[in-house]
């Protein structure tokens, strides 16, 4: 019987079935996580005070010259750890889903005993892999601009943009970006909701993510360019606006994930 409860809780990559999605299923998990976030409108307040003090963080750090190049890559690199820092929304709506209670007090339901140990080793492995791209960005740095003298934020800014070094370093930059952005994309894109949802290990839930990324290419990229466009407009108004646009896309990753992987029976994890 043991044996029997622990490969029911714990099933492999080949017991999970995905489905074909489409732009269709992105509007619709979209329009999901708006009703979801509009529902519970403390959402606004619990991570209304978390992004102001980033925007301070990181004007501080615009004052200091010397980690004045960082910046950007840090604030890009940040949305690496989305899916990770939203568990708690997938916790969230679970529970709403299963008709249990979903107030702020399950929000850290995610990081209980049954699934904390695969959720924390997976953001250890995005955490290196966004520690992987600040390195990368400050070697572009030094390689394109790091003979160009900069006294102030406004002569880095006139460096990036009206020097050759510059838009090399934007150029390869960008591109070396994407290609980080790709593979977080693909090992996140339903990897963290998946263990808040099942009784799964790490290697199942990141094969079942890269296995939706495959089989839907083109969805899923589309999906990776509407989160980054919702965090650059939710960031515009001095990272406040990301006190909505997280919410909101916390609960519609959930419900891509439920769109794209088939899920136990209620009362199953």
């Amino acid at each position: 019987m043991a044996i029997a409860h622990r490969a029911q809780a714990a099933p492999t990559v080949d017991d999970i079935q995905i489905r074909e999605i489409g732009l269709h299923d992105l509007r619709l998990a979209l329009g999901r996580g708006w009703q979801a976030f509009i529902s519970k409108r403390g959402d606004l307040v619990f991570i209304g005070f978390i992004y102001p003090a980033v925007a301070l963080l990181a004007a501080l750090m615009a004052a200091n010259v010397s980690v004045l190049p960082l910046v950007v890559p840090v604030a890009a690199g940040a949305i690496l750890m989305g899916p990770a820092a939203a568990s708690g929304f997938y916790e969230l709506a679970r529970r709403e889903q299963l008709g249990l209670e979903s107030g702020w007090r399950h929000f850290f339901d995610a990081y209980r005993i049954a699934t904390a140990e695969s959720v924390a080793t997976l953001t250890a492995m995005v955490a290196v892999l966004f520690l992987g791209w600040i390195m990368c960005a400050w070697t572009i740095y030094l390689a394109t601009m790091g003979a160009v003298p900069i006294e102030s934020p406004a002569a880095f800014v006139h460096a990036v943009f009206a020097t050759r070094a510059g838009w090399n370093m934007m150029a390869l930059g960008n591109l070396v970006g994407l290609g980080f952005a790709i593979v977080a994309l693909g090992m996140t894109v339903v990897s963290f909701p998946m263990m808040v949802d099942r009784r799964v290990g790490v290697a199942t839930a990141l094969r079942t993510s890269l296995r939706v990324t495959m089989k839907n290419p083109v969805t899923i990229a589309t999906w990776g360019l509407i989160v980054v466009a919702l965090l650059a407009l939710g960031a515009l108004p001095a990272f406040v606006g990301l006190g909505v646009v997280l919410p909101v896309l916390g609960y519609a990753t959930w419900h891509l994930y439920t769109l794209a992987v088939e899920r136990p029976e209620p009362g199953q994890r």
